[in-house]
């Protein structure tokens, strides 16, 4: 192959830009066809072990043979057959000719097939929750060192009551929570498919052990076993049910609407310079503005997020198309369906928690932000103050409401800084008061219980979910992004 030739065919930015080393080895041909390899075994095992005439040179030979596979060789033959199972047992065959008569022995494709998915769903979920889980710790983290900074809360994009930065963050991680717990459902749900035969009446294995059904129960269990699963699904037609990987990737999906929710809110905050993700020292914001400093890993995360939520319909759309005990329909789809949400949120989650790591806040630009909205928040306890100091709250009414369109006036029309507090300073009506203003206008009065909800919030939600994690917490690698 020539240099140019590299750059002529389709290559998915999954692989080349986003997602991790570990996640592309998972759904790699050579991990899918090795795993086939150790399903044979296993099976050839569990036979074995149940009466079969296997030997342990046959076993021995297969288990010699397990990495080494002659993938022209598989493509050829697969070119041939039409089927990409029969392509992979010649091959096998041939590599392992002492074995060759007791390869896939009893079995259906679905057994390699069904079986290698759901082992391949496992590991991928093990390697998402560790990812998930140190996003939630240094999003905590976060939170923690923030949770009595006040800033602007909104509602319908516009100022509303003040929250803190930290309270905020809580809402992010509420969410991911969530998450956890969805995808570790999905992940202490799996099972094995095991040994179920075409269409799932084991029909075939009972001719083998001549109509010893107990012996197929335990077929299906030590298969079951040796894949290292606690379970094997209770009935299945020629596959597992789809409705495994609808649960998956609706867990999936769900995480898309949560990054994107949250990364949402930084490119929000961003544009407002009070937030911002990391930004290296030589990243270049924008081709033809140099000053700017674009939300970049935000804006990706919303992307891949975009592209995760839409999965969904493949996976539930899929399930719902099957027919009776199997069609072969769904083959093309789960090959792209699974695929790619698991190396897309794989992506995501890697970019998010570049993110999470190193979160940059901006106390005086949100103090300023404060200062142009608390005063007309804070007209309430004026009143108050001036009704305790023995004002008419009617009267005291309509002089703040007087010198508020005043100072809003200022704000719309001129572009001035709200200078309501000035007004009320130089008015001496309130002069009972204005030993207080300062008091009044202390944003930390406007937060309510955030700083202890925050708390409060870690401690009984958060620190119970984290504690699962406890080891891969410890050494927490600082990710970077390669592009």
């Amino acid at each position: 192959m020539n240099e140019m030739s590299m750059y002529e065919g389709y290559k998915s930015p999954l692989s080349t830009r986003y997602a991790s080393k570990e996640m592309q080895f998972l759904f790699s041909d050579q991990h899918k066809f090795a795993t086939w390899r150790h399903l044979w075994i296993w099976l050839a095992q569990a036979e074995q072990s149940l009466g079969l005439a296997i030997t342990d040179a046959q076993i021995g030979e297969m288990k010699a043979n397990v990495n080494d596979i002659d993938f022209q060789a598989a493509a050829a033959e697969e070119r041939l057959t039409r089927h990409d199972v029969m392509a992979h047992v010649h091959v096998f065959a041939k590599q392992c000719p002492l074995a060759a008569p007791i390869i896939h022995l009893g079995a259906t494709s679905c057994y390699v097939g069904d079986n290698t998915d759901l082992i391949i769903l496992r590991s991928a979920l093990d390697l998402l929750l560790p990812r998930l889980a140190s996003v939630i710790h240094c999003l905590k983290e976060f939170a923690s060192m923030n949770k009595s900074l006040p800033t602007l809360g909104f509602t319908h994009l516009q100022p509303a009551q003040l929250t803190t930065v930290g309270k905020r963050a809580c809402l992010w991680i509420q969410d991911l929570v969530m998450d956890e717990r969805a995808l570790r459902r999905c992940r202490e749900d799996l099972r094995c498919r095991g040994v179920k035969g075409t269409t799932g009446t084991q029909a075939s294995f009972l001719q083998l052990f001549n109509g010893d059904s107990e012996k197929v129960k335990q077929l299906d269990l030590l298969v079951t076993k040796l894949a290292g699963f606690e379970k094997p699904y209770g009935v299945t037609g020629q596959t597992y049910s789809r409705k495994v990987d609808v649960e998956i990737i609706g867990a999936l999906a769900s995480l898309g609407t949560t990054v994107h929710k949250m990364c949402s809110d930084l490119r929000l905050l961003a544009s407002r310079k009070e937030l911002e993700e990391p930004f290296e020292t030589t990243q270049i914001g924008s081709s033809a503005m140099p000053y700017k400093r674009n939300p970049m890993r935000s804006e990706r995360c919303c992307a891949l997020a975009r592209h995760l939520i839409t999965l969904f319909s493949n996976a539930a759309n899929t399930h719902a198309t099957q027919w009776l005990e199997r069609t072969l329909d769904d083959s093309a789809n789960r090959r792209l369906t699974l695929s790619e949400a698991f190396l897309c949120a794989d992506a995501t989650l890697l970019t998010l928690l570049n993110i999470s790591q190193g979160m940059v806040v901006y106390p005086k630009v949100i103090e300023r932000h404060i200062a142009q909205e608390l005063p007309f928040m804070s007209t309430e306890n004026i009143i108050m103050a001036m009704v305790k100091a023995g004002g008419d709250r009617q009267e005291c009414h309509e002089k703040i409401r007087v010198l508020s369109q005043e100072a809003g006036s200022q704000v719309k029309q001129y572009g001035k800084d709200n200078d309501l507090v000035e007004r009320v300073r130089n008015d001496s009506y309130f002069a009972p008061i204005l030993s207080q203003l300062k008091e009044i206008l202390d944003a930390k009065t406007f937060i309510g219980r955030a700083a202890e909800q925050v708390d409060e919030f870690i401690a009984e939600e958060v620190e119970p979910v984290l504690l699962r994690y406890h080891d891969v917490l410890k050494n927490i690698k600082v990710v970077t992004l390669n592009i």
